[in-house]
């Protein structure tokens, strides 16, 4: 499973980053720093998609 936010709608709300601040890092001014795809270590395939449910504006990408 890899997993990537997009760049042009993620607003900064970081909640993606208070369900796994490892899984999704910010950059310096609080935005996705997931801007091309990484793998989601064995087991955090439901952090995983957790945080992409919590991303109100739906930025966050999975690909299985």
């Amino acid at each position: 499973m890899k997993i990537r936010a997009d760049a042009s709608i993620c607003q900064g709300h970081a909640l993606c980053a208070g369900v796994d601040e490892e899984l999704f890092p910010l950059d310096d001014q609080g935005y996705s720093a997931l801007t091309t795809w990484a793998e989601v270590p064995t087991g955090q395939e439901g952090t995983a998609r957790l945080g992409r449910d919590s991303c109100p504006e739906r930025a966050i990408v999975i690909e299985d």
